[in-house]
């Protein structure tokens, strides 16, 4: 066999198992994100909403005003900007209907996107924690300097098991990426 022809061949079979791998690569990055997001669902981290969190405010539920258990309220800040509940825990009864409010104000110069990422604790609570609204369901933009007051409004799903008295309800609050253009840095690009 001619010395040239076979390293043509070679060439030949090195490219193609070249294209395999770079096909197989892509399709693996392409599978990643909603293998990735199947998997945090399934383990329940760091999923923005749980399911069947969404939902309606309970019509005629019962309140158990035989049980109390204390809510406590923590916020944390990653950014540029000071967040908190306005109290620090509520006693509630399972079922009853209940408003809290969380504080932010962004201390930077300019427009923020931010997302606020719920978590509690003991995690057996979270399929009953049942939020009806919340700052946590969308990005929130804050403008320079503004200070704004975000309610949440939840109830617990009475089928709580009864040794659980003490819940935490803990808000991540983080920017995430992505310009905000501001209104006058709008009409400056336009011109």
């Amino acid at each position: 066999m001619n010395p040239n022809r076979k390293l043509l061949q070679l060439n030949r079979t090195m490219l193609t198992k070249l294209v395999v791998v770079a096909v197989m690569m892509f399709g693996f990055g392409y599978a990643l994100v909603p293998v990735y997001r199947q998997i945090c669902e399934v383990l329940g981290i760091n999923v923005l909403t749980q399911p069947g969190e969404f939902v309606a405010a309970p019509v005629n539920s019962q309140i158990d005003k035989t049980r109390t258990i204390v809510v406590e309220l923590d916020g944390n800040a990653q950014g540029p900007w000071r967040f908190r509940p306005t109290q620090r825990s509520i006693d509630v009864h399972p079922g009853e209907l209940v408003t809290v409010t969380y504080e932010v104000v962004n201390t930077q110069g300019r427009a923020v996107k931010a997302q606020a990422i719920p978590s509690y604790a003991p995690q057996v609570v979270t399929p009953h924690f049942k939020k009806v609204e919340c700052f946590c369901f969308q990005e929130q933009t804050l403008q320079a300097n503004e200070a704004r007051q975000m309610p949440v409004v939840f109830f617990i799903d009475p089928a709580l098991p009864r040794e659980v008295k003490n819940i935490t309800l803990s808000y991540t609050f983080f920017e995430i990426g992505g310009a905000v253009q501001t209104a006058s840095a709008a009409t400056r690009t336009v011109k």
